[in-house]
């Protein structure tokens, strides 16, 4: 729900998901799961992915935003199986159908970065991503797995990992106004009614009245 303040509207959504049939938009970042076997998740959270050599949109790293596609991989036994919490910077995206298939396994050399597979365009029904960067993919959380030590395990590397990026990463510094860890400073603005600093991604911002 965007939030208006003195002519200034601003939205705040930390984790975007999107609705069965909605196609990806350019330079969005989205939740999307991966499916893997549970001896391969500690060198994927802590090394990152490897693209696949081939596949039903080529080259890349597959991952979908319906966890059910996720399930159904690797071909293993269920409690081997580990479903990876992603978020995806999606880039530029070709959305693969009957009109596009030309470029079914050749849309990076397009200019593209993601190819998404619709689940209508989907022999199982289920929408499936390719991504040609796996630096545009970071492991956020552990979807699904069936033994919690390996779970626990596994959470407890996502946040060294993290804390890695963040120490040994591009220096993020506080933004004044909203808070934000970011790595360019914000541009401050001033408020339209009271003539404050504000930043136009604060989720609120309330006027103080002259003369009080």
């Amino acid at each position: 729900m965007p939030v208006e303040f003195s002519g200034w509207e601003t939205y705040c959504d930390k984790s975007k998901h999107l609705k069965p049939g909605q196609e990806p938009r350019k330079s969005h970042g989205y939740i999307m799961y991966h499916g893997t076997h549970k001896t391969n998740a500690p060198a994927i959270i802590s090394s990152g992915f490897r693209p696949s050599a081939g596949g039903t949109l080529g080259p890349g790293v597959y991952c979908s935003r319906n966890i059910n596609k996720a399930m159904g991989y690797p071909a293993c036994a269920p409690n081997d199986r580990v479903v990876l919490k992603l978020r995806v910077r999606v880039g530029k995206v070709k959305r693969i159908e009957r009109q596009s298939l030309n470029l079914k396994t050749t849309w990076h050399q397009q200019g593209y970065d993601t190819a998404w597979l619709p689940a209508s365009a989907s022999g199982m029904g289920l929408e499936e991503d390719c991504v040609w960067d796996p630096k545009r993919i970071t492991v956020i959380g552990i979807a699904h797995c069936t033994d919690s030590s390996t779970k626990s395990s596994l959470e407890a590397l996502i946040k060294q990992k993290s804390q890695s990026q963040d120490s040994n990463g591009k220096d993020l510094k506080s933004c004044k106004g909203c808070g934000m860890q970011t790595e360019h400073k914000h541009t401050m603005e001033k408020c339209w009614s009271c003539k404050a600093s504000i930043c136009p991604f604060m989720k609120n911002h309330v006027c103080r009245k002259k003369g009080k």
